[in-house]
């Protein structure tokens, strides 16, 4: 069943998919251009495991601040470190602080989200407001407490993204939640005498899944946003380790002398995030059965 439909049921109170229609939905073209950016950063992240032209960690002063050739593709900077193999390394390490943040957000506030909806109201709406003191707590600012109680880290950078985009799951999938919860199956199921564990997984969850894509797509750009920012103050990945934020904070100085050494670390998150965002816009249209009546 998809959400906000209240299609037939058996029985026992369970959702009877209806049968495919000859109509296919085809792709949108954010949604193509989405996939193609993102699928252009995740090469960069697997191609760094197996390959990198130079080590992006070793200092060379001999070969300080060259400019782009056939032998550094995006040429070196202050120390002699090769911009290119940086860029894809910042790639692997950007995916995987964005991956755990994500994955974080969504073990706690898709679970919260669904309960939340499930509760008596008086329940749900103090959950619901707790959630928004903590949407309200700037997640920079939660970075920086966590970072000065534990030392600015990866995991720490982690941590402080997940926490700070839980409360936008908990809100949509709660959102999406009772809309399930007034559907005819459900109701159904209720009648069958099915507890609320067994509606919320077997009924609830499924259809909030495509939600929990699309809130993900667009929580990963805020998190390659969040992790830049926190490795250019500092507070994220720690050197020698190469991250897009950093290289943009070591460029400062060379701004006008070398801009390029900030052009393609900025033009490198620019395309993260612009891909996961398209990503997610595309995804949301492809995946809402309420545009087919538009078309």
């Amino acid at each position: 069943m998809t959400l906000g439909s209240a299609g037939p049921v058996d029985a026992h109170g369970a959702g009877v998919t209806p049968p495919a229609t000859s109509r296919r939905r085809r792709p949108s073209l954010s949604l193509v251009i989405g996939a193609l950016l993102v699928g252009g950063v995740v090469l960069a992240a697997l191609v760094s495991f197996v390959w990198l032209p130079y080590d992006p960690t070793r200092i060379n002063a001999s070969a300080r601040l060259q400019g782009m050739s056939g032998e550094h593709w995006f040429g070196t900077d202050k120390f002699g470190r090769d911009v290119f193999s940086q860029v894809l390394q910042g790639a692997r390490i950007t995916l995987f602080v964005g991956l755990v943040a994500v994955g974080v957000a969504a073990v706690i506030g898709v679970p919260l989200g669904i309960i939340a909806a499930m509760t008596p109201r008086w329940a749900g709406e103090v959950m619901m407001r707790g959630n928004d003191l903590v949407l309200a707590f700037p997640a920079l600012l939660l970075a920086i407490m966590l970072s000065a109680i534990f030392g600015g880290s990866t995991f720490v950078a982690m941590i402080a993204i997940g926490i700070a985009t839980v409360p936008s799951f908990v809100r949509l999938i709660r959102s999406g939640a009772l809309q399930v919860m007034r559907t005819e199956y459900v109701m159904a199921a209720r009648t069958a005498g099915r507890g609320p564990w067994s509606i919320g997984w077997r009924h609830v969850l499924p259809n909030v899944a495509s939600l929990v894509i699309v809130q993900a797509s667009v929580s990963f750009a805020i998190a390659v946003l969040a992790e830049a920012a926190l490795s250019f103050l500092g507070l994220g990945t720690p050197p020698p380790t190469p991250s897009w934020g950093r290289m943009l904070q070591e460029s400062q100085e060379l701004l006008f002398s070398a801009p390029r050494l900030a052009i393609v670390p900025g033009i490198a998150i620019a395309v993260a995030v612009l891909g996961f965002n398209l990503l997610g816009d595309g995804l949301r249209d492809y995946l809402d059965p309420r545009l087919d009546d538009r078309r």
